[in-house]
């Protein structure tokens, strides 16, 4: 309820003047509502490029964090070889780390590999911090699913790789959804990272759109077009994630316990 009523006064303040937000800051927009806020915040702070940048990043680390880490919980959901257990808890104990204790690492590595400042190395490095979270979510997943299935596909001939292909990645449709908007919906917003592997203003994300517009607005006192570039970055995930709430919540339902 409360990032209801923050989502709400941000909108609110958006469509008000400047000097309004500071006279009325809890109160309603006054007619008229002033919408040319959003076209001062979309184009004169290039939130035009950090928009494309951020739907180019997270679609395509989102499309990987789930291709890779669905074989792999696969296999860990079904392995029966010693130590699996021990490796399922390995990508468990990945999510428990904090970003801030590997940063330095993974810039120094990102630094080596030449692979600062561009989207394709925070493609790769938002791929391999999601996939703790992503592998374990779906380990759990998967071991909903009856085995029997499987074992009625390789008695028809399948191999492992058809049955998973064509009978376990059908089923399993409501946990890789929903994996793929926990991790779009994380990575959309994220910027302790983005900030550290992204220096030029040409690859800035969104997060790193906001506060380079605020360090431009700031001086001419433009609060209203700052908070409508922050309705610009919050509001499109805001309405995919609730639209999609049923599924999210199908899909761990699905997963618990496992």
């Amino acid at each position: 309820m409360l990032s209801v009523l923050a989502l709400l006064w941000i909108l609110g303040s958006s469509l008000k003047e400047s000097r309004a937000i500071f006279a009325a800051p809890w109160g309603p927009p006054t007619l008229p509502l002033h919408f040319e806020n959003f076209s001062v915040a979309w184009l004169t702070t290039d939130l035009v490029t950090a928009a494309r940048n951020t739907t180019f990043v997270v679609s395509v680390a989102t499309f990987f964090i789930v291709a890779i880490a669905a074989p792999a919980s696969y296999s860990l959901s079904r392995a029966d070889f010693a130590g699996a257990e021990a490796l399922t808890r390995f990508f468990a104990i990945g999510i428990g780390i904090p970003i801030q204790a590997i940063l330095v690492p993974l810039f120094l590595l990102a630094n080596r590999l030449h692979m600062l400042d561009k989207l394709l190395g925070l493609i790769v490095v938002y791929v391999g911090v999601s996939l703790p979270f992503t592998v374990f979510l779906l380990t759990g997943f998967f071991r909903s699913i009856p085995t029997e299935l499987e074992e009625a596909a390789y008695i028809d001939g399948a191999t492992v790789f058809n049955t998973f292909l064509r009978v376990i990645l059908p089923l399993a449709r409501s946990g890789l959804i929903t994996a793929a908007i926990l991790n779009a919906v994380g990575l959309w917003n994220e910027f302790l990272l983005a900030l550290s592997m992204i220096n030029s203003n040409a690859n800035f994300t969104l997060p790193l759109g906001i506060v380079n517009m605020y360090d431009g607005l700031r001086y001419t006192s433009n609060w209203a077009a700052l908070f409508a570039g922050v309705v610009i970055v919050v509001l499109p995930i805001t309405i995919v994630y609730l639209f999609l709430t049923d599924q999210i919540i199908e899909g761990l339902t699905l997963g618990a316990g496992k």
